[in-house]
């Protein structure tokens, strides 16, 4: 069976199942469900523990026998598996195939696993683990849904923003802050409870308080693109920046959805139904709602000129001459950061003309802070 990460409190308050499995790669809700899904077990009377990691060479006959025996002094037992890679091979597959169909009602089994390609999801040995028992797929929180996540999380401990346009500013001024790092937002989180009572935060104590932990994912950048999104393009690019992030990857990254854009554009122009093509350049998710807006702002022609930068680019990142020889006019900016945020511009803001030799001014953001442990 498959469960929403949102429905397990009712679950596990109606009982609990002999068989879940957690996969996914938000670390701190797969890390919250397996705590509600222990304490939900000890509560029950499993109250032995075991934990077992796949690695090279894991022994799969010592899960078998711990899932079909007792504790020495009779207890219940909860017996947990990790499988960090995702990919128990072929020894690993009967195991769980075998572990499915021997359902103990004195152990409880979760397995706990990364996030799982649709594939995999449809495998033998995963499908068999679905059936027996609960599948909680934990999807990320993605951007747009982060300020209404953190008005959440601080409603849980009793807080709020103010009402109105200040509240909005505050939970956007979070949401900036801790974008891509989620353990650091929940620490953020807590630490608003215990820097103010229960009630209702102020802009200025939210900016006061909340420090800046993003962490951003370089395949997320087309997503501020397609939305326009200037500021947080700008951060965006700051923060991969200050990370150490390969120049050469994000320029990969950035041409990547130009290309995409140009195809879906050209296809367009064709007569091609749009839902086709993005179909066909694999646009899902948020950059599927997010397309349509962009191709009505960018041209072919502002396309096409965005790709003759990102050859003088990969020219540049690559240690190579940048631009044209004898044609200084065409070089990318000296500091190859601000080609690719000229280069990123072109789809998030493009010029109102071709005649227009200057981008936007970009925004500077401090370089984010090193994410801290959770506590």
């Amino acid at each position: 069976m498959q469960l929403r990460p949102d429905a397990l409190e009712a679950h596990l308050a109606k009982g609990l199942a002999a068989l879940y499995v957690v996969f996914g790669d938000e670390h701190l809700l797969a890390q919250e469900a397996c705590d509600r899904i222990r304490a939900a077990a000890r509560a029950a009377g499993f109250t032995d523990r075991s934990v077992f990691t796949v690695e090279r060479g894991f022994d799969w006959s010592s899960l078998l026998g711990a899932s079909q025996s007792m504790s020495l002094f009779g207890d219940r037992q909860l017996v947990e598996l990790r499988i960090p890679s995702g990919k128990p091979g072929k020894e690993g597959a009967d195991a769980l195939k075998a572990l499915a169909s021997a359902v103990n009602d004195d152990v409880l089994t979760m397995i706990t696993l990364p996030r799982l390609d649709a594939a995999t999801q449809k495998s033998a040995w995963f499908t068999a683990l679905a059936d027996a028992g609960v599948a909680l797929k934990i999807d990320p929180v993605e951007r747009a849904q982060l300020p209404n996540w953190v008005g959440q999380r601080l409603a849980a401990q009793g807080q709020r923003v103010a009402a109105g346009e200040e509240g909005r500013r505050a939970l956007a001024f979070i949401a900036e802050r801790v974008e891509g790092n989620l353990l650091a937002a929940h620490q953020e989180i807590q630490k608003l409870g215990l820097l103010y009572p229960a009630g209702s935060l102020s802009f200025d104590q939210v900016q006061d308080a909340v420090l800046n932990v993003a962490r951003y994912d370089v395949f997320k950048l087309n997503e501020a693109m397609l939305a326009g999104d200037v500021g947080r393009l700008a951060r965006m690019l700051d923060g991969l920046r200050g990370e150490g992030e390969a120049a050469v990857l994000v320029l990969w990254a950035i041409v990547e959805e130009v290309r995409t854009l140009l195809r879906i554009k050209r296809g367009v122009a064709a007569g091609k139904p749009l839902a086709m093509l993005t179909r066909e350049n694999r646009v899902w998710g948020p950059r599927e709602r997010l397309i349509g807006p962009a191709l009505s702002r960018v041209s072919e022609a502002a396309l096409e000129k965005a790709l003759a930068l990102a050859a003088r680019l990969d020219r540049q990142v690559k240690g190579l001459s940048g631009g044209t020889p004898g044609n200084h006019r065409h070089d990318p900016p000296p500091d190859p950061w601000d080609g690719l945020f000229e280069l990123a511009m072109a789809v998030a803001a493009p010029k109102p003309s071709a005649a227009s030799p200057v981008p936007p001014p970009r925004p500077r953001e401090p370089t984010a802070a090193p994410a801290r442990r959770p506590v």
